[in-house]
Order: C-alpha cells, then structure tokens, then sequence
C-alpha cells in the first residue's frame, strides 16, 4: 500500500498550506492545536493522508485504545491528515497538514507531503512550531516568524533563518517545500520551559493570530483567549503558593523586560526545572480535578 492516500481531490483558489506536527518542536501542545483551532474555525474536510505503517516505531509512538458510548475498542493510530477550506471572506483557500512526527524514513515522509502541496497548486506554505525557552508565562507571547526566502523576508517582516543544530519535521518539510519552489515561511512560539507538558493555550492563541496576521484574514479568538486568561490566572494562583517558584517567575520577569541585558540569567542561580515542572503541573492536575 502506498503511504500516501487521496480520498478526493479538491479544485481549491490559490490555497496555502498551514502545517504542524505533534512530537519536538510542540512545546506546550500549542503548534498542533493552532492548527487544529484554525481547521475547526474554518470547517475543515478531510482529503488526503499519509498512512503511517512504515514511519513509525510504534513502540515510542505507541497507538491508543479508546471505547466509544457502545463500549466498542477501537485503535488510532498516529494520523498524518490533509484537510482543506474555504478562508470566509478571502480569494483563495487553505490547506491544513495536521502530522505526527516520524520516527523513521523521513525523506520519503516528506516527499509524500510535497506530492499532496504540489498537486492541489499550494502557493503559500506556513509551518507553525513552538519551543521551550526561559520565558515567563505572565509576559506576552514571543512569536519568531522566519523563511528561507531572501525576498518573503522583505515583503512580510520575516528574518532569514540562521539557526544551526538538530532540526525537526517542521524544518525538514519546510526546506523541502523552498527546494521545491513553493514560498514558505516558519512561526514559532515561544512556551515558559518550566511547564513542558502544560499544553499554553496563550502560546496557541499567538501562533492563531500572527497566521491569520500573515493571510490577511481576521478570526474570532474568543475561546483562546477565555482559555489563556484561564491558564495564566491557575499559574499564578499557584506561583503565590510557593516562594521558591515566584521567585523564579520573577528574575525571569526582569530578564525578560530588559532585553539588550547580555547577562540574561546566566547570574540567576534558579531551582532546578524539572523539580518547578513537576510542582507546577502537580497544582494544575489537582486545581482541574476539583
């Protein structure tokens, strides 16, 4: 069987291509859900997959069982889906690849994805990520927008990439897609490291408005930011508990508002992460189970 599986092929108007990948590089859940949120919003049908057999080790990306309401078992496995619609009020259409991060064959993966954009004529691809970095959850969310294309830099404010090191999916589809001929351009968010497995609807909510910001469009974030005044109102109601962590969220504060401080916080002698992660997530599990 083919991995790549066309359920329908859609006549779409100069459609653009919004793609994120659950896995590294979605930090706080807030990439896959920005695209998720946009796809809903906009009423999203499915059109295509990429069926995930040879790409995965399913024992580190392991499938999950769920019952539904006629205690029926059922399996999903990690999906790797094209989903297409109509931007309201816009002149051309957009295309969502919602992906899992492969562990295995990832140029054939990409290659794959390159074959769906080609095919449906995408002139315009955004790849949305996020990443843990030392910022606090109290501050405004940074949103770096970048592409490998000297002149979409120009015309969208954008910067030219110079980040070498490991790489991810995101960045491996999104030089495919510049090597292919199609504008691209990268957003990435940034999410307090502090809380790894604390999925940010504040950090979702910045990667749904500079999208939308770089489409020209506009959408109606009131669910997101319901749910970002949320998350940062329970976070801080469990910083005021513990010193030790307030005082944390506070150096990096002051960092954070003085950004031409070369220092940063290499002075900042601060608890270990993993130790504030775990406090921090313990508070949000027990605030949610009540």
């Amino acid at each position: 069987m083919p991995p790549l599986v066309w359920e329908s092929r859609p006549t779409l108007r100069r459609p653009v291509l919004i793609a994120a990948f659950e896995g590294w590089g979605d930090a706080a859940e807030a990439a896959s859900a920005a695209g998720k949120f946009l796809a809903a919003e906009w009423g999203a049908q499915r059109f295509a997959s990429i069926d995930g057999e040879e790409f995965y080790d399913f024992t580190v990306t392991r499938p999950h069982v769920r019952i539904d309401d006629d205690l029926n078992r059922h399996i999903d496995w990690p999906t790797n889906t094209f989903e297409w619609a109509t931007i309201p009020g816009h002149d051309r259409d957009v295309i969502f690849f919602h992906g899992v991060e492969p562990q295995l064959k990832w140029r054939t993966y990409t290659s794959a994805a390159v074959e769906v954009v080609r095919s449906v004529g995408v002139e315009f691809a955004i790849t949305l990520g996020a990443l843990l970095a030392d910022v606090p959850h109290t501050r405004p969310v940074r949103v770096l927008g970048a592409t490998p294309d000297p002149g979409l830099a120009v015309d969208l404010g954008l910067r030219r990439s110079r980040y070498e090191g490991p790489t991810g999916i995101s960045s491996v589809v999104l030089h495919a897609l510049h090597a292919s001929g199609i504008k691209s351009a990268s957003l990435w968010a940034s999410a307090p490291y502090y809380l790894p497995r604390t999925p940010s609807p504040k950090a979702t909510l910045a990667l749904v408005e500079r999208a939308v910001s770089l489409l020209g469009v506009g959408i109606d974030t009131t669910e997101l930011q319901m749910a970002s005044s949320t998350y940062e109102h329970q976070v801080n109601e469990m910083v005021e508990s513990e010193e030790e962590v307030a005082d944390y969220v506070r150096r990096l504060e002051a960092a954070s508002e003085d950004a031409d401080d070369d220092s940063g916080l290499a002075d900042i002698e601060i608890p270990h992460p993993d130790a504030i992660a775990a406090e921090i997530e313990r508070y949000l599990r027990d605030h949610d189970a009540d």
